[in-house]
């Protein structure tokens, strides 16, 4: 499709890391009935001050207090069902780009297997782990900091996602060597105990009150998608994938053209402003992680509500740098309700909204059976419908709502 501009119109997804919309038929599964982060996160804390995609129409979406449904919106809207089994970032990003998983990714709430360890001290030649459990990542460095720093072993935990995490030091135990190690864990993981992500968590200090500081240079490791995605379909077009934050992690640099590492929100969509104003075709894929990574995982309802008016006040910018024609498709990859006892994700429909500029109207997208509505959709745009097959376009009603 071609906009106004100077540049071909371009489709944009926005992925706001755990910002779910209302616990799914199954919920109850996994934990996590009762489960809405939007509405949950409002109501604990007097209401949200969101009027921009307010207007857009997520109030439409979920009860979001402060944020009333609009009989107009001026986008359309509407919530994603997740067909995959599982409640993590690589499962939903995957699904969103036509990747259905049939079997979650393995968890281990007991910790690692001895033999898993075993070889991973082997392969890595690190004097043994500390940990191995599942363990909050801010609270586990306070708890095994010291030792770590004396005796060069690093922490390794888990939590409710299919993950293995590797805490060390910056500089005793060294960033590059966090990485290596990390790389190499990621190398062993498979088959049975094929996680979701390997991620290597830097920190430093302690500081002058004895505290340990996680760093923003976390890498994640994710396993690579065994089929084709979107982003493959894209590439192979001649379309490039222009990334923000760790949508290259996510998915193993597969399919992905590019990707800036980012420090928190802020910072991503100022990335995400400068990549939708490039001069070239491609599409950008977002990720907005505090919401998850800060906020959600610890149970802190009033920061995630600060961090979703925030992005809230940057819509107006990011409208304003879009071509006329483009599609903007707002979303999220599961839940993480900071208001439940769990601090883990939880199983959520996620939150739909889509505009094509100069299309000031919206319909209702009702709920969709997959996340990977979303991938067939940026398909579309682009003139390559039903080279995945694996969700339902809704773009003729979003370009026709007007």
């Amino acid at each position: 499709m071609q906009g106004g501009g100077a540049r071909p119109a371009r489709a944009i997804v926005v992925v706001l890391d755990s910002v779910g919309a209302g616990a799914l038929p199954d919920a109850a599964d996994y934990g996590d009935e009762g489960s809405n982060t939007l509405s949950n996160t409002s109501y604990a804390v007097g209401g949200l001050r969101m009027p921009h995609l307010g207007a857009m129409g997520l109030g439409n979406i979920t009860p979001i207090l402060g944020v009333p449904p609009q009989a107009k919106p001026t986008a359309s809207w509407g919530r994603d069902h997740e067909r995959s089994a599982g409640k993590d970032t690589t499962t939903g990003h995957w699904e969103m780009m036509g990747l259905v998983l049939e079997r979650p990714f393995p968890t281990y709430p007991d910790g690692f297997p001895e033999d898993v360890l075993d070889e991973f001290v082997r392969r890595t030649g690190v004097p043994g782990v500390l940990g191995n459990r599942a363990a909050s990542g801010t609270v586990i460095i306070q708890e095994l900091g010291d030792e770590h720093v004396a005796t060069g072993k690093p922490i390794v935990y888990t939590s409710a996602d299919s993950v293995f995490q590797v805490a060390a030091h910056e500089n005793t135990f060294g960033l590059e060597r966090l990485y290596e190690v990390c790389e190499t864990a990621r190398e062993m993981l498979v088959g049975d105990h094929c996680v979701g992500r390997v991620i290597a968590r830097p920190f430093v200090g302690p500081d002058e009150s004895g505290v340990y500081v996680r760093t923003h240079r976390r890498r994640d490791y994710a396993v690579k998608p065994f089929e084709p995605t979107v982003l493959d379909l894209l590439q192979a077009a001649g379309i490039p994938v222009f990334g923000v934050g760790k949508i290259g992690d996510i998915f193993a640099w597969q399919g992905v053209t590019s990707s800036p590492h980012v420090t928190d929100n802020m910072d991503a969509f100022d990335h995400l402003l400068e990549e939708v104003e490039r001069p070239e075709q491609g599409f950008v894929f977002s990720n907005l992680v505090d919401f998850d990574m800060l906020w959600g995982h610890r149970n802190d309802a009033e920061s995630y509500a600060r961090g979703l008016e925030a992005v809230d006040a940057r819509i107006p910018e990011l409208l304003d740098v879009m071509a006329e024609g483009d599609l903007l498709i707002i979303t999220a990859d599961h839940g993480c309700d900071p208001t439940t006892p769990s601090t883990d994700h939880s199983r959520e429909y996620a939150p739909l909204l889509a505009k094509m500029k100069g299309v000031d109207a919206g319909v209702d997208l009702g709920t969709r059976w997959t996340f990977g509505d979303v991938g067939e959709t940026v398909l579309d745009f682009y003139g390559l419908s039903g080279t995945c097959g694996r969700g339902t376009s809704f773009l003729a009603e979003v370009r026709d709502a007007g």
